[in-house]
């Protein structure tokens, strides 16, 4: 698969896994028996932690969905391509180790992983466009 394509890909899927997450968090504040203390307990622990899981999965998601449309569309060099793609797709580590926090009692390294290669996948994508000497031609009978 194309670099570019399987952040997009992935991205989306894991998308939606996470907009699931965002249901199951709504029905246990909504409508599951003992809501009341789950309410009490809304900004803190697991809670707390199962709401940044699901902040965080979206988020990364759809910044798999932006650099893989990124990586598709403008001429970088294959070994950038490369590395931002892996990275990316890397950084989707942050919020399933903090659901491995929550569900499991996972230590926080994933969480760790993830974010930083996250940062250096959008940081690197950041100066490769920087860097970029022209601009893809755009199509001249479009107006914006």
């Amino acid at each position: 698969m194309r670099h570019g394509k399987a952040n997009i890909v992935a991205g989306l899927l894991f998308m939606a896994g996470f907009m699931v997450l965002g249901f199951v968090l709504i029905y246990l504040r909504d409508f599951a028996p003992g809501k009341e203390q789950w309410i009490a307990e809304y900004a803190v622990g697991k809670h707390f932690e199962s709401r940044l899981a699901h902040v965080h999965g979206n988020l990364f998601a759809f910044l798999n969905i932006v650099v893989g449309y990124l990586l598709l569309r403008l001429p970088f060099h294959k070994a950038t391509s490369k590395w931002v793609s892996r990275l990316a797709l890397a950084g989707m580590l942050m919020p399933v180790g903090i659901l491995a926090e929550v569900l499991l009692g996972a230590p926080p390294v994933f969480v760790l992983v993830g974010g930083i290669s996250m940062v250096v996948a959008i940081a690197w994508l950041g100066v490769a466009v920087a860097r970029m000497k022209s601009w893809p031609d755009q199509d001249k009978n479009v107006k914006i």
